[in-house]
């Protein structure tokens, strides 16, 4: 059967990991992602497909929120996030992007530059404004993208 959640890690636009509802489990797709979590980080696998359950429960559930906002009792519906960052080595700039969408639209975006999320359809709006009356919840969208996930890149890349 078709896989209710996956998740697709990407870096520099190649493949390298995989892990959807069915399996549970991470599959690396690159030689080196698997040398280099032995390497540096022999826990990483079993951390991150811990993670990777919680993301898909997360997924889960904001499915249905979306369903109720938009109306929508059944059907097949696809809920998609991209997000990451990017660090250059030559000058050290960093940049970090959050993008959801839904059933092929967009849905709502982070904007790193003025912490604040764009919401482009008013069923977005709720979201939005709850995600940014919290600021904890900023802060730490703030320094995953322009810390922790740079940090991934430098240990790893």
């Amino acid at each position: 059967t078709f896989p209710e959640f996956v998740l697709v890690l990407m870096v520099d636009e190649v493949q390298v990991e995989y892990y959807d509802s069915n399996t549970r489990r991470i599959i690396t797709k690159q030689d080196w992602v698997d040398q280099a979590t032995r390497d540096k980080d022999p826990d990483y696998l079993e951390r991150e497909t811990e993670r990777r359950k919680g993301n898909q429960q997360v997924a889960k559930g904001n499915m249905g929120t979306l369903k109720k906002r938009f109306n929508q009792t059944g059907g097949a519906h696809i809920v998609q996030r991209m997000d990451g960052c990017e660090w250059d080595d030559e000058d050290g700039t960093t940049e970090g992007y959050d993008q959801h969408g839904y059933d092929g639209e967009d849905f709502l975006a982070w904007d790193l530059k003025t912490l604040t999320w764009v919401a482009p359809v008013h069923q977005a709006l709720t979201t939005k404004h709850r995600w940014e009356q919290n600021r904890a919840f900023m802060e730490q969208y703030k320094y995953y993208y322009t810390k922790e996930c740079v940090d991934w890149l430098k240990k790893y890349l």
